[in-house]
């Protein structure tokens, strides 16, 4: 990631797409503290950015391209990423909820700390994402292929899972609270204490009737 010291601090603070070629292309920009409330930036790139303290409430960022590029201690509600591009980005101390990035892709992301409420990611594309110490609540992996992703000293509170592809996927450094699609986690890791937990919820989905 490029320092601070590397970058073009933006000067305005609020983000505005009203001009079409400033909000198109983003290279080695620092916004800070700067109001990207209701902002257009469909479609948008953004390379060696970074984004502290902003606000992201309304945003749309659908189809847009974020690589080698930090979010730090951004917080905002109604996150449009769908179809979205993350590569080599990190996601650090955010306070996030309603986050639509549904068809979206990650590779190579870290997200660190912070809550998100109501995740959607069904029919994403993750590959090497790490998710460490945070907190998710109404994560949605559904359809989601998924490799290399793993989510250490996190709580999924109702995580849903189904109809995806969960190659290492390593559930086991999580807290698990009334996940759901728990049958359809073919190829995912969990711990044994996991496994105990989790079983009559398991066989609930199974149909299977544990006998007293």
């Amino acid at each position: 990631m490029p320092s601070a010291a590397d970058q073009t601090v933006f000067a305005d603070r609020v983000f505005t797409s009203r001009d079409r070629a400033l909000s198109r292309d983003h290279d080695g920009v620092r916004f800070e503290g700067t109001d990207f409330t209701e902002a257009a930036a469909e479609g948008a790139s953004f390379l060696e950015c970074t984004l502290v303290g902003c606000a992201l409430d309304d945003v749309h960022l659908e189809g847009s391209r974020w690589a080698e590029s930090a979010w730090e201690r951004v917080h905002g509600v109604g996150v449009a990423l769908h179809e979205a591009s993350l590569v080599e980005t990190t996601i650090e101390d955010c306070r996030l909820a309603a986050v639509s990035a549904w068809g979206s892709v990650w590779r190579d992301v870290t997200v660190r700390g912070g809550k998100i409420d109501f995740l959607n990611l069904r029919g994403a594309r993750l590959k090497d994402v790490a998710f460490v110490d945070c907190v998710i609540s109404g994560l949605d992996l559904q359809e989601a292929t998924v490799s290399g992703v793993g989510f250490e000293g996190c709580t999924l509170v109702e995580p849903e899972f189904g109809r995806g592809s969960y190659a290492a996927l390593d559930l086991s450094g999580a807290t698990l609270r009334s996940p759901r699609g728990l049958a359809g986690l073919r190829g995912a890791t969990l711990s044994r204490p996991q496994v105990i937990e989790l079983a009559d919820l398991l066989a609930a989905e199974l149909g299977i009737t544990v006998a007293e």
